[in-house]
């Protein structure tokens, strides 16, 4: 999702990402850190979701991530990959919390609607797929593909964020895929 500020001061989101991190690191600014919540949250909010499967949790991670990015600013080296740092940021929390508890949950199907029809990057066809990709891919492909959709990281990104090797987050992406055009395909001759 582009920020309005973005798109009107001409700078790219990952830019605006960027200088919104700098400025929290440098100054402590709150504006800094509303722009980037305002900017991220929704991204992060569903890749939380994605892992946790239970919308009080991805709620608390969503918090817990801006607190910590508003503590750890200092220590963030630009490469031009702010979102790659706060997913990992975000995966870290979620994994934490999820060995604090010790358990997976079935994420509600009208807590994942609710995001979807929220997320103005998703329209119907996408909300489809996603649906599918919910029911029926492992966790971990799941991540992989809905880190590439929604978030729209590149490979190598999701590779370092995830702690995968490259090789693996590519195959995994394309047998997700392949799985999921197998569903869609049975599903479509069920409908004839």
């Amino acid at each position: 999702m582009i920020c309005l500020t973005s798109a009107i001061s001409g700078i790219s989101e990952m830019e605006l990402v960027d200088s919104c991190i700098s400025d929290i690191a440098q100054t402590g600014a709150a504006a800094a850190l509303e722009k980037l919540y305002s900017c991220t949250k929704d991204m992060i909010y569903g890749y939380a979701l994605s892992m946790l499967k239970n919308t009080q949790d991805a709620e608390d991670v969503l918090h817990d991530c801006y607190v910590t990015v508003y503590q750890s600013a200092s220590s963030y080296v630009s490469r031009g990959k702010p979102m790659a740092w706060l997913f990992t940021i975000t995966r870290n929390l979620c994994l934490n919390r999820l060995r604090s508890r010790q358990r997976f949950t079935d994420l509600p199907e009208e807590d994942w609607e609710r995001y979807l029809t929220a997320n103005p990057k998703t329209d119907p066809d996408d909300r489809i797929l996603i649906g599918y990709c919910l029911r029926e891919l492992p966790d971990e492909d799941r991540e992989i593909v809905l880190l590439h959709v929604l978030s729209e990281l590149r490979f190598r990104e999701i590779a370092e964020i995830t702690g995968r090797p490259l090789s693996t987050v590519l195959s995994k992406y394309q047998r997700a895929l392949k799985k999921l055009r197998k569903l869609l395909e049975v599903e479509d001759r069920d409908d004839e």
